[in-house]
């Protein structure tokens, strides 16, 4: 007999009800792109854009141009661009500073401005005083009422400008309640806050300068959530989504992630690019193997992590953490062989040429879809500032579309039916299992995976 659990936790959730006849999945990279530059150039009221960063490089400029373009067009239109305060002032990892020139993003934001008749801002966060301990992952774009939702940045890879991509989930709602709420929310707790500052204007404090401000901030991120006119929220059996945001430790996101592995009946699928689940979700999905759901789980393969670099390239220290992440997925597929034989817990590595997956989120039974940018790792339930949208489909009037994105996305993988087929430590590069081992020795390893 199967364990059933109530559902009325999930159900008391306020949601917005929508129309399945305006909701689509989008299944590529190169298909998102021009999704989002056709959006931008036919926007009549608003454009706000919230992500991690908008690179200097020729997809970042190809967005950036667009929306001066629009501006230009439609001098009333809102335009807000959002990125993460840390990460627009630095270079990309590994990239080598020039002598008396700025690698980050900001100096570019300047040179735009400066050069431009138009006037684009774009807003840093500063979701911590240091963006090792958090920085700003809220993911979605507001383009008059279509809300497109993605776990992708705005660079060339994300958006597959040349050769390599890095393949992701696209979603589209056409809706009026669920736009407005997402812009209310970055107008009342992001732009208005003292610690926020525009980077596309010189000017602007230090990091240093503003401490106190972000960590007012941050503390007030804490209490943030989305609203929306609660007259408007659905009935029960009715498709519909639930905007969630949250910050630091069990956190509303947080606790409704949990619940919905802690709810499910039949199926859980969970796609992650970094396979370090927080101890909270390891332990639902043990609970779930053991009262009998089948569980997916789809990863990326250690080639395929956005980390990696090839053997024959000189080595870096941040290309161990892909070897690191699979170490953890070894030791997860052999405590849970049993469950592997049996077929109930099954394991997906994604790989697909030399390109790249990040995809996040969660399908529960047929009733839930969780579209989110939450890695679903430690650093993303303490750390970082995170939001998602959860799908709500009794009526499985949806199922189409999310099973077509599920089979787009299984088609290039392969799955693990013995743990042993994942390579232990000491098959790695050199260079990558001393410095595992010597993480290992003195437990720094832990720490990597609360903050990494």
């Amino acid at each position: 007999m199967r364990f059933l659990r109530p559902r009325s936790n999930l159900d008391q959730l306020p949601a917005i009800a929508l129309d399945a006849g305006k909701v689509r999945t989008l299944l590529s990279a190169a298909a998102y792109k021009q999704e989002l530059l056709q959006q931008i150039a036919h926007a009549k009221n608003r454009i706000y854009l919230c992500s991690l960063y908008l690179q200097n490089d020729e997809a970042g400029a190809e967005i950036l141009a667009a929306l001066h373009a629009a501006k230009a067009a439609r001098p009333a239109l809102d335009i807000a661009v959002l990125v993460d305060w840390h990460r627009a002032q630095r270079g990309l990892i590994g990239e080598k500073k020039q002598a008396g020139v700025s690698a980050g993003n900001a100096a570019w934001y300047q040179r735009v401005s400066s050069n431009s008749a138009t006037q684009v801002p774009v807003y840093g966060i500063p979701v911590q005083t240091s963006e090792l301990f958090g920085v700003l992952h809220l993911k979605g774009f507001v383009i008059d009422d279509l809300v497109i939702y993605s776990g992708a940045s705005l660079n060339n890879v994300y958006l597959h400008q040349f050769d390599k991509y890095r393949h992701d989930r696209y979603l589209l709602i056409q809706n009026a309640v669920l736009a407005n709420s997402m812009v209310d929310f970055i107008r009342q707790h992001l732009l208005s806050a003292s610690a926020v500052h525009r980077l596309d204007k010189p000017g602007y404090p230090a990091t240093k300068q503003l401490r106190p401000e972000i960590r007012s901030f941050r503390a007030s991120l804490k209490k943030a959530r989305y609203h929306f006119p609660s007259g408007l929220e659905r009935h029960a059996q009715q498709l519909s989504v639930t905007p969630l945001v949250g910050v630091g430790k069990n956190n509303p996101l947080n606790r409704v992630i949990c619940q919905l592995i802690a709810n499910s009946q039949q199926r859980i699928c969970i796609c992650t690019p970094y396979f370090n689940f927080p101890l909270a979700i390891t332990r639902e999905i043990n609970r779930a193997l053991k009262r009998g759901v089948k569980v997916d789980v789809i990863v990326g393969d250690k080639t395929a992590n956005d980390f990696y670099i090839p053997p024959q390239e000189p080595f870096k220290v941040i290309s161990a953490l892909p070897y690191l992440y699979e170490a953890n997925l070894r030791r997860f597929a052999k405590s849970h062989q049993k469950d592997i034989y049996t077929g109930r817990l099954r394991l997906h590595l994604w790989r697909e040429g030399g390109n790249s997956y990040h995809l996040k989120g969660m399908w529960i039974d047929e009733d839930y879809a969780l579209m989110t940018g939450n890695n679903l790792n430690p650093r993303a339930f303490r750390l970082d500032l995170e939001n998602a949208l959860l799908i709500h489909d009794p009526q499985h009037e949806l199922q189409p579309q999310l099973q077509q994105e599920l089979a787009s996305i299984l088609q290039h993988t392969s799955q693990i039916h013995d743990y042993q087929q994942l390579e232990k430590i000491r098959d790695y590069p050199a260079n990558v299992s001393k410095l595992l081992g010597r993480l290992s020795t003195v437990r720094l390893d832990r720490l990597a995976y609360r903050v990494l």
